[in-house]
């Protein structure tokens, strides 16, 4: 995949696509990417990327020539164009993976009170929100959008460890522990080390389902429940709310 992201700010972005996984999958083969400082399109001498509002109102927009400019030289033709903005879209697992199928990714950080509706209207394909909150900086928001969709691609991450993330089956993961078997006073479930892979499957699943029920029951609405399911979920409720 080929990731384009066009930024007022590239050194906020730089190191991570410099380190760790990221880095690796670049190396590899398996990502390309460019990071494009929208002040190299602004025409006059101080670079200015940002101008008042029309109708006035606090703040400040940015300049729709020099964006533009910026995307016309990364080439939009056959991209996916995204514009990270609080009024977008709600991003999640399904739409990552919907992103992860495209050859090339551009996306857009925005500043300030965000980009000049024309350039939306002209280049962006999708206008994506990560939650119901606002940051200062696009480039954060940018990243979760990158991080989420390029661990998707094939060779990046080994498929089996992809299968049982929270959200891949609707599901939140289970709770991991690791070396040291007793820390702090506190065991690991004997289910764990017991070597019964039957049991430790169940337990787990269990475990998914109940910290789902905890924390986004949201996510068990509208599916089918039948069977075993059913009546796990319906013992796990009870428990809560004894």
């Amino acid at each position: 995949m080929r990731m384009d992201i066009l930024t007022l700010f590239p050194e906020i972005l730089r190191g991570f696509f410099e380190s760790s996984i990221m880095a690796r999958a670049v190396e590899r083969g398996l990502v390309s990417y460019s990071l494009t400082d929208i002040r190299d399109y602004a025409t006059d001498k101080h670079h200015k990327c940002d101008d008042e509002l029309y109708g006035g109102g606090p703040g400040m927009l940015m300049l729709p020539g020099p964006l533009g400019a910026a995307l016309e030289a990364a080439g939009t033709e056959g991209a996916r164009v995204v514009y990270v903005s609080p009024g977008g879209r709600l991003f999640n697992q399904a739409y990552a993976r919907d992103l992860a199928a495209e050859k090339k990714l551009i996306v857009i950080c925005g500043r300030y009170e965000g980009i000049d509706q024309r350039v939306i209207d002209k280049y962006v394909t999708d206008e994506i929100s990560i939650g119901d909150y606002v940051l200062s900086s696009g480039e954060a928001a940018a990243l979760v959008i990158v991080d989420a969709v390029y661990r998707l691609l094939p060779g990046v991450i080994t498929g089996e460890s992809l299968e049982e993330e929270s959200f891949e089956d609707g599901l939140l993961e289970y709770p991991q522990y690791t070396r040291p078997a007793l820390y702090d006073n506190i065991r690991v479930p004997d289910v764990l080390v017991s070597g019964h892979h039957a049991n430790i499957v169940k337990w787990r699943f269990r475990k998914r389902l109940e910290k789902t029920l905890l924390y986004r029951p949201d996510l068990l609405q509208g599916k089918g429940l039948e069977g075993e399911l059913r009546s796990m979920i319906q013992e796990l409720t009870v428990q809560g709310g004894d």
